[in-house]
């Protein structure tokens, strides 16, 4: 209650996000199904949010200025850090690995990927036990800027799969400059994990009295249904 209080008349909180269809993006309605969420939260709370779209490691970059207008980012996975506190989680993210229907990867174990170069987008959180091992060169990959990168590679053979989140490789293979290669890929079989989907707030004071605000609408609304809504939407 002292939280809410102390941001009793309507403010705005601003954060940083990337285009990362269809969970975000400047050019999609409402500028997606986390942004859609995100709002609905702090609307709950009598508050509005303004969304500034980035490159994904200036994301990140544009919140830790000194000078920096924004209070967090976001969709974001949970990851170690003593500069960001989470916010509860605002959605799910399926992650697996593309590859093409002609040669699918064969894994039981995570290490079985050791065998096989994966595409990785650059400065894209994974899962815990896949970045150990690409951070200790156990697991080869090859990093890009995007995942339509990867979805490009894969496709042509360049690499035997790539990391990435199931909703964003149907949205991206929907689209018509995409439609030739995304007939070419599946998602395989065995998922790497269902992340949960975070707002990254400062860990700072005010960026931790936003989180309770935040968390707080997050529990008034229905995320699920306005998620489904959304995509339904598209």
């Amino acid at each position: 209650m002292l939280v809410t209080a102390i941001h009793s008349r309507a403010d705005t909180l601003v954060l940083s996000s990337l285009n990362w269809p269809p969970y975000s993006g400047e050019t999609l309605k409402g500028g997606g199904a986390s942004v859609v969420v995100a709002r609905a939260a702090l609307n709950a709370m009598g508050h509005e949010l303004k969304v500034d779209y980035y490159p994904w490691s200036r994301t990140i970059r544009v919140v830790n200025r000194e000078d920096s207008i924004y209070m967090g980012y976001f969709p974001e996975y949970y990851h170690p850090t003593d500069q960001f506190v989470f916010s509860s989680s605002m959605g799910e993210s399926p992650l697996g690995i593309i590859e093409h229907h002609l040669f699918p990867m064969q894994w039981s174990r995570i290490t079985d990927l050791n065998r096989y170069t994966l595409g990785v987008v650059r400065d894209y959180v994974n899962t815990l036990e896949l970045d150990e091992m690409i951070d200790s060169g156990r697991q080869p990959v090859e990093t890009v800027s995007s995942d339509e990168h990867n979805i490009r590679k894969v496709a042509t053979g360049r690499i035997p799969g790539a990391v990435m989140d199931l909703y964003v490789f149907n949205y991206l293979v929907a689209q018509p400059h995409l439609v030739g290669l995304g007939e070419k890929l599946q998602i395989n079989k065995q998922l790497l994990d269902t992340k949960k989907l975070y707002v990254a707030f400062k860990n700072s004071d005010e960026g931790i009295k936003w989180r309770e605000i935040y968390n707080e609408g997050l529990a008034r609304i229905d995320i699920n249904q306005v998620v489904d809504e959304y995509l339904k939407s598209l």
